[in-house]
């Protein structure tokens, strides 16, 4: 594996690691009229998190590489912020928004490497989750009433 697919599959291990404590933290503290759809929406985020940070990092052991394993690597590495614990309901959604852009630029940044390598099985777990990410932001852009198309 080139050392470009190895950071960017590192990266998303650590941007889905950063991302399930934001969306934890979104979980826990999210109060306001929304409360109850954003309560459930972030818990469904934070558990597709896991298991997109988890299906990442084996990849890489089943490459015979290492994925990043702890707290300092993950914030180090990541692309994603901490939440502030001062955020409204509509902040914190679009706070993910946002991250969710940052991690499919790496997705496909990934996607390209593992393309240059052959590697379409890399290319295929990458591309999954590109998509599943792509329809969860746009759902929350819908939640803010942005009719735009995602910005890309």
């Amino acid at each position: 594996m080139s050392e470009s697919l190895n950071k960017e599959l590192n990266k998303q291990v650590a941007n889905w690691s950063v991302l399930y404590t934001k969306l934890h933290n979104f979980h826990w503290y999210v109060k306001g009229p929304s409360f109850f759809t954003l309560h459930a929406k972030f818990e469904e985020l934070y558990n597709e998190a896991t298991l997109n940070m988890d299906e990442i990092a084996e990849r890489l052991l089943t490459l015979g590489e290492a994925p990043v394993a702890t707290l300092k690597e993950h914030l180090e590495l990541s692309d994603i912020k901490e939440a502030k614990n001062k955020e409204s309901a509509d902040e914190m959604v679009q706070a993910v928004v946002k991250d969710f852009d940052k991690i499919m630029k790496s997705l496909k940044k990934g996607m390209e490497e593992a393309a240059k390598e052959e590697d379409d099985m890399t290319e295929d777990i990458l591309n999954a989750i590109y998509q599943k990410t792509e329809k969860h932001q746009w759902m929350l852009n819908a939640f803010l009433g942005d009719t735009n198309e995602t910005k890309k």
